[in-house]
């Protein structure tokens, strides 16, 4: 669950999103926390060590080998007790939810190797996010030359289910509500998963779902739990349960009665989860939290956390490497290091940075591809502000794999505007950014403009920047949103007076950019 906007904001939705600028639909802040590559940097590519399969060499033939998979909700960027739990796990991959820009600090309190920013991962693995994932997912390279899957996926808090139902709603009413804030913005994430199961990957799905499960909400659990009146197919779980997936936990601990397993004691269910699918075999799966407390397998003190974790152990059989191209992070400011990494069929083609959507003759820089997979570092010192790709090109110049990124000028500063000025009592209100930090869960909150002080004052409509998706798509640098009757908080409509409308960065009252307009009598 996510603390919010605070749990006291109302939450109707917003109506639509324009995502004016680039998603950012490749590798998403993925760096290695040693420094990553090694080797000089230069704008036409130098070699680096990544950790992946040396150029000419082809990977082993897969075998099962046992992979740790942890996730836990750190709540708001976490701090010192959150950074111990994960280092006392110590597992190889962990789903960190709300870790927001703080991952970094946390993968070098933890000793991680491996981060990806805006998938929230940390690893023992070097983390590509290939050609075709859309941002979405991330391939682990457990094994050199050798993959599993990844997704890890905070979905939006707002109308809680067990909370409609408490306050009068009928099931119907409340998973008609579910479909439509949680179930819906899976479908493009539940595709690309399906696809890669029936490819025959390994694919573990972590995350933050803020509902319950069909497997807590049983006929068993209504008769022995007096929060559940009945047996309720919560729509998540179905969707994912539908495509494969093996609730781990459950894999373990079958029984929701003997083990409830909650995971957040303020809404009373288990909402955290890690699923698997393909080949792989759950092994052990605990419940961890406060030390000693009930149902707790691995405990912790102090535990700081408003949620406890979900720590699974398996035996999996990674697959090869696709032919792909990945960069380490899709968001860079100009004169980052930036690393592209690839695996080609052949041992000869190149890999060129492109402007975004043009072909691989308009290169900005180019690297001979010498062996089926390799990586190379590039000079953004000498790339202009904007976005492009790494385009992964066979010898005889067509086309195998893209990948975007974006340059963000180090200039550059948000710039918050309405598409109008002055509006009359009721008409949609248009909000738009450019040049925006790209963080999930970054929002837009409306203010009086004689109390417009975000660390003071109260708001009265707003939204995340990615609607109730926000968990789901790549966060994005440019953006826009229409404020109507759907917005969540109130009054709605705004009645005559000068407003200010702030844009608020990962899920807190820290404003970066502000627009003024008036409502007219």
């Amino acid at each position: 669950m996510i603390g919010g906007p605070p749990s006291s904001r109302r939450t109707p939705r917003l109506r639509s999103v324009a995502l004016a600028g680039l998603l950012l639909a490749g590798l998403a802040g993925c760096t290695s926390g040693d420094g990553g590559s090694t080797g000089s940097t230069s704008a036409t590519g130098s070699r680096s060590s990544t950790g992946s399969t040396d150029a000419g060499t082809e990977p082993a033939a897969p075998e099962a080998i046992p992979l740790e998979v942890f996730v836990y909700n750190v709540e708001y960027g976490g701090d010192e007790s959150t950074d111990a739990v994960i280092r006392g796990v110590d597992a190889d991959i962990v789903g960190v939810l709300e870790s927001y820009n703080r991952l970094p600090e946390i993968a070098a309190n933890t000793g991680y190797p491996y981060y990806n920013v805006s998938l929230q991962l940390l690893s023992k693995y070097p983390i590509h996010e290939p050609s075709g994932a859309e941002g979405r997912y991330a391939l682990i390279e457990v094994r050199p030359g050798q993959v599993v899957a990844f997704f890890n996926i905070h979905l939006d808090y707002v109308k809680y289910g067990p909370k409609l139902l408490d306050n009068g709603a009928s099931v119907d009413e409340v998973l008609a509500s579910e479909d439509e804030v949680r179930t819906s913005v899976l479908d493009e994430p539940l595709r690309l998963m399906g696809d890669l199961i029936g490819q025959g990957y390994p694919v573990f799905f972590t995350g933050d779902h803020n509902e319950p499960s069909s497997l807590d909400w049983t006929e068993a659990t209504a008769a022995a739990r007096p929060d559940v009146d009945e047996a309720i197919a919560w729509p998540v779980s179905e969707a994912i349960l539908g495509l494969g997936f093996r609730d781990t936990y459950r894999d373990i601990h079958p029984n929701p009665v003997e083990a409830p397993g909650i995971t957040h004691e303020g809404a009373g269910d288990r909402i955290d989860y890690l699923y698997a699918a393909g080949p792989s075999a759950t092994l052990d799966s605990r419940l961890v939290g406060e030390k000693g407390d009930s149902g707790v397998e691995l405990g912790f003190d102090p535990w700081s956390s408003d949620h406890r974790a979900v720590v699974s152990t398996f035996n999996v059989t990674p697959v090869p490497m696709p032919i792909m191209v990945s960069v380490d992070r899709a968001l860079l400011t100009q004169g980052d290091p930036l690393t592209v990494a690839y695996r080609a069929p052949e041992s000869d083609g190149t890999v060129t940075i492109v402007p975004s959507e043009a072909d691989a003759g308009s290169a900005v820089a180019t690297e001979d591809v010498s062996g089926s997979s390799g990586a190379f570092d590039v000079e953004t010192a000498g790339l202009d502000p904007g976005g492009y790709e790494a385009v992964l090109s066979a010898g005889d110049g067509g086309e195998l794999a893209r990948v975007a990124f974006w340059v963000r000028d180090p200039n550059a500063e948000i710039e918050v505007s309405t598409d109008r000025p002055t509006y009359g009592v009721g008409e949609p209100i248009v909000v738009s950014w450019t040049d925006g930090p790209a963080n999930r869960w970054d929002w837009i909150g409306v203010y009086e403009a004689g109390k417009a002080d975000p660390k003071v004052d109260y708001y009265l409509i707003w939204n995340y920047v990615g609607l109730h998706a926000a968990g789901t798509v790549p966060p994005s640098v440019a953006g826009s949103m229409t404020l109507d009757e759907t917005a969540m908080g109130n009054p709605w409509p705004l009645p005559p007076g000068r407003y200010v409308v702030h844009y608020l960065v990962t899920d807190r009252y820290r404003s970066i950019g502000s627009a003024t307009f008036e409502v007219g009598g």
